[in-house]
């Protein structure tokens, strides 16, 4: 496995900037691009140019864990952009599944109080422990199910004095992973990758997901060299992109893989991301699941620069086809030039 420490977190590490948000839903129509906003680890919000905002994997505590922050658990090295309050209105919210990273009931009742008519998206067992808890707008899927979502929108959030209608559809597909809360509720819920179709433009998020189970090997050995070309691979991301593809962005996490031989089944790292990114046809990506807390090995910024080789070795740009960004900065993806995006923040 090589040697393994604890990454160094002080900072300068991940930029974070504020986040400009746009002053209203006819400032999204008056495009025909997606806007998506990174918030840290794997919380995005993706505007689509129908004026739909979904929020996805909202986490926003120091701590991803049971315990207070002052106890236990991992800690923010990067600060939030922003605050709960701050975001605009928010038509969804996807959860990818039960871990501490990816679902905060503390931020969920915050967004209950400021975005009261959120709709959340589950995968199976979750809809009643988050109803007990009192959330109720809940929708509860399983992998390749596909809901319609209807948003009515008021005049007031979009510049004029007309209620119009927004429409969507929500898709449920796999992810290799797992879930718990606690030490005996292992995998008692499900866990799941989602992509959403908003009039012409859609997003896969990953959320969270191993691609290949990787066996130890020597340090400096590439586990994709070819004695390795037989360990199987997830075949459902190839299903993903014919089924439901192809994707305008994917929301892909590159983080969280050190040592290899013990996460490599349920965290991809930077090269498993690229071949997620091939396989689920998406024409651009955004890197997730890294720069906010320090949960695996690895070095904080190495990443990015593993992403770049992975890149590189497919034959694919090193920038501006599978990016990364800064702390709450905002880019667009899609119309006529779907190689680029213009960046903001």
């Amino acid at each position: 496995m090589g040697k393994v420490g604890m990454p160094d977190t002080k900072p300068p590490t991940v930029p974070v900037i504020e986040p400009k948000w746009l002053p209203s839903r006819s400032s999204l129509r008056s495009s025909d691009k997606l806007r998506a906003t990174w918030l840290g680890h794997a919380c995005y919000l993706v505007e689509f140019p129908t004026g739909l905002r979904v929020l996805f994997d909202p986490v926003f505590e120091t701590s991803c864990s049971p315990w207070p922050a002052s106890l236990l658990g991992p800690k923010r090295y990067t600060e939030r952009p922003c605050e709960l309050r701050d975001l605009p209105t928010v038509d969804a919210v996807v959860i990818s599944h039960s871990h501490y990273d990816h679902l905060s009931i503390p931020s969920l009742m915050e967004l209950k109080k400021h975005h009261p008519g959120a709709q959340y998206f589950v995968g199976l067992g979750l809809e009643s422990w988050m109803r007990a808890r009192g959330l109720e707008n809940v929708t509860e899927m399983d992998w390749w199910e596909d809901a319609e979502l209807t948003v009515k929108v008021s005049g007031d959030e979009q510049d004029d004095k007309q209620t119009s209608t927004i429409t969507a559809r929500v898709s449920c597909l796999p992810s290799q992973h797992n879930s718990a809360r606690g030490l005996f509720d292992k995998d008692h819920t499900l866990w799941a990758s989602w992509s959403i179709h908003s009039g012409s433009r859609s997003v896969w998020f990953g959320g969270d997901t191993g691609y290949r189970a990787v066996p130890e090997v020597a340090e400096g050995v590439d586990d994709y060299g070819p004695e390795f070309e037989s360990l199987p691979r997830n075949p459902q991301f190839k299903q993903i992109g014919e089924l439901r593809g192809p994707f305008d962005l994917g929301l892909i996490p590159v983080g969280a893989y050190n040592p290899r031989a013990a996460f490599s089944g349920m965290h991809a790292n930077p090269f498993d991301a690229v071949e997620i990114f091939r396989d689920t046809r998406c024409r651009r990506a955004m890197g997730i699941h890294w720069g906010t807390w320090a949960l695996t090995f690895e070095e904080v910024l190495e990443p990015p620069r593993l992403l770049k080789e992975a890149l590189a070795r497919k034959g694919i740009p090193e920038v501006g086809v599978f990016d990364v960004c800064d702390i709450g900065e905002s880019r667009e993806f899609g119309g006529a030039d779907t190689g680029s995006a213009e960046t903001e923040g």
